[in-house]
């Protein structure tokens, strides 16, 4: 059994780790598209939201931010803000992980949880973790991405919405000569 002692090659490195939450959920709505992670999913409705609704990136935007201590995505896109209006989920993203590089932090590894009763994720889940891994600059074994239904539990349950978790662990980046 490993204890304490058997991690004792550790004791002259130090890494500053920051772990993060996130969580978002959006409701169905009809004549919009569904994106999730970066992927247009062919379905009858797409999610209600002031951007593209991609509860994946959301979710895993506010984790990264949460991470670094800067606060939510709201904070950082209002939806009040019209620039917003119909934004690409991976452009937040993109920036999100730029804001990450001036705090001089990188991404570790994340785990992205997907709730939703519709449509069948599976077929898209390897697209879907390739646009994370690009965006997030990792590579694709960094990035964890699954699908879950509540059993017809819920909002999810009854195909009313979709909701994401998501964790993140950041590292420091290392400094550049």
């Amino acid at each position: 059994m490993l204890g304490w002692r058997s991690i004792d090659f550790l004791a002259g490195i130090h890494t500053d780790m920051r772990i993060g939450h996130g969580y978002d959920a959006h409701v169905f709505q009809a004549g919009r598209e569904l994106v999730l992670g970066g992927v247009s999913i062919p379905f009858d409705r797409g999610l209600a939201a002031h951007s593209d609704g991609d509860v994946v990136i959301h979710a895993l935007c506010d984790a990264l931010l949460g991470a670094a201590g800067l606060g939510d995505l709201g904070r950082h896109f209002p939806d009040s803000d019209a620039r917003y209006r119909g934004i690409e989920s991976r452009r937040l993203l993109r920036h999100v992980v730029k804001l990450l590089a001036e705090g001089a932090l990188r991404v570790h590894n994340v785990d992205v949880t997907v709730v939703a009763q519709e449509p069948r994720l599976a077929p898209y889940r390897d697209d879907m973790s390739a646009n994370l891994a690009q965006d997030l600059g990792v590579d694709a074994g960094c990035v964890n991405l699954k699908a879950t239904t509540t059993e017809g539990m819920g909002f999810t349950g009854r195909s009313e919405g979709i909701a994401a978790y998501a964790v993140a662990l950041l590292e420091e980046a290392p400094a550049t000569p």
